[in-house]
């Protein structure tokens, strides 16, 4: 009868301990640096996610703007991008490297984000401190425009 009970103990306490380390490793993202991240984490903050194809010019010519944008942004503001392309890591990390790309890339996703992959590129996407979607922007943007649409729905 003891035995009964410490297996049941036992089992109960694998029980926890094992759902405890699934959530702790549960991502819903992860980024090319290795960092996993959960849409979660990112409550309360805005989030700009931006689609990208080494293809894409107007993408390229976007690329400078993002990575001011990344120096410069508020803190309640995040962006991450998404190359078009389904690459390779080792891919995603030549372009990282070579167009100098100072703010983080997603290379896997196991959740997704709340819209759909874009049809044009350069497109992002403005998500609101409360994760549902803001907005989408086609075309060229740049560091200025994308804190004045943050600065926009701040002051709605």
């Amino acid at each position: 009868m003891k035995q009964k009970w410490l297996f049941i103990i036992f089992a109960v306490l694998a029980a926890v301990v094992g759902g405890n380390l699934y959530q702790m490793n549960r991502s819903d993202f992860t980024t090319l640096d290795g960092k996993k991240h959960r849409h979660s984490d990112y409550d309360g903050q805005y989030v700009l996610v931006n689609y990208f194809a080494e293809w894409c010019a107007p993408c390229l010519k976007e690329v400078p703007e993002l990575s001011k944008l990344n120096q410069i942004k508020p803190d309640n503001v995040l962006l991450f991008a998404i190359s078009y392309d389904n690459v390779s890591d080792e891919k995603l990390s030549e372009l990282q490297q070579k167009y100098e790309m100072n703010f983080p890339l997603i290379n896997s996703i196991t959740t997704p984000f709340p819209f759909e992959r874009p049809q044009y590129l350069p497109a992002t996407y403005v998500l609101k401190p409360d994760g549902t979607l803001a907005g989408q922007l086609f075309g060229e943007q740049t560091a200025e425009s994308l804190l004045n649409v943050i600065t926009e729905i701040d002051q709605r």
